[in-house]
């Protein structure tokens, strides 16, 4: 094929990509209720389930339970709420189409490659779009309610209440959960510079000391809370996928 050609599939893979998107985000769109009222927002009541989680463990163990929790949202902006509705229904759009879009992918990049590297390619590609969803559920389900338990209380002093917009409050949910989704495709990148040369295992091993204080900066960086608690809640995982880079490179030296 020549170049162009190249261009003209690339093509069809976003179309038809883009096609998928947009049909989510009717559908999504259409169920805002449901959506917001039990996805998006259930974070901010004392009912969420890591937090009645939370409230076992420390029943288990003798400890007092979590106060009371419940954040109220606001908004300012008069046209805030729609633009808000379609942004947020965009990006769960993005998020349920990532394994079909990875699956495009492969099937794009699958022909330029030789039978053995076709072989570690397919296995890094199938994990893609799993651990992009369980980087999301980590997101979701462990560190956005952290980082917003942390700072949805937090106050210099009493006599500052705390008044959360909606915009603040959805730009931080998209971040923290989308950013964990990205960062959780580590081991499958991992396979893959490691079939072609660039990365080893022994590099890996030599150099996990310095892994583990990176992965605490990028964890720093994640969470803007910056308690001890979220900070490692986000470190570990991050280092434990450090970790599963090294399972499934491969040595060139053996």
């Amino acid at each position: 094929m020549t170049f162009w050609e190249h261009l003209d599939e690339l093509r069809k893979v976003l179309f038809r990509s883009a096609i998928v998107i947009v049909a989510l985000m009717a559908g999504i769109f259409v169920a805002k209720d449901f959506v917001f009222d039990t996805v998006v927002f259930a974070p901010i009541d004392s009912d969420f389930i890591l937090y009645r989680l939370i409230d076992k463990v420390l029943a288990l163990m003798g400890a007092p339970l979590l106060p009371e929790f419940n954040l109220d949202l606001i908004n300012i902006d008069l046209s805030a709420q729609f633009f808000i509705h379609i942004s947020t229904t965009f990006y769960f759009a993005l998020v349920l189409s990532v394994p079909f879009i990875v699956y495009q992918l492969w099937n794009f990049i699958s022909p330029a490659l030789y039978d053995n590297e076709k072989r570690a390619a397919k296995v890094a590609f199938a994990f893609a779009g799993i651990l992009f969803l369980l980087g999301v559920a980590v997101g979701y389900f462990l560190i956005f309610p952290l980082t917003l338990r942390f700072l949805g209380t937090y106050q210099v002093s009493y006599e500052v209440a705390n008044q959360i917009s909606l915009q603040s409050y959805i730009s931080m949910f998209t971040w923290l959960i989308l950013i964990m989704g990205v960062v959780f495709e580590m081991p499958s990148l991992a396979v893959i510079l490691s079939k072609i040369g660039i990365l080893t295992k022994s590099f890996l091993k030599k150099y996990r000391k310095h892994a583990f204080v990176v992965m605490l900066v990028v964890a720093a960086f994640i969470t803007p809370s910056g308690d001890p608690f979220t900070l490692m809640a986000v470190g570990l995982p991050l280092y434990g996928l450090y970790e599963l880079s090294i399972l499934v490179c491969r040595d060139i030296d053996k």
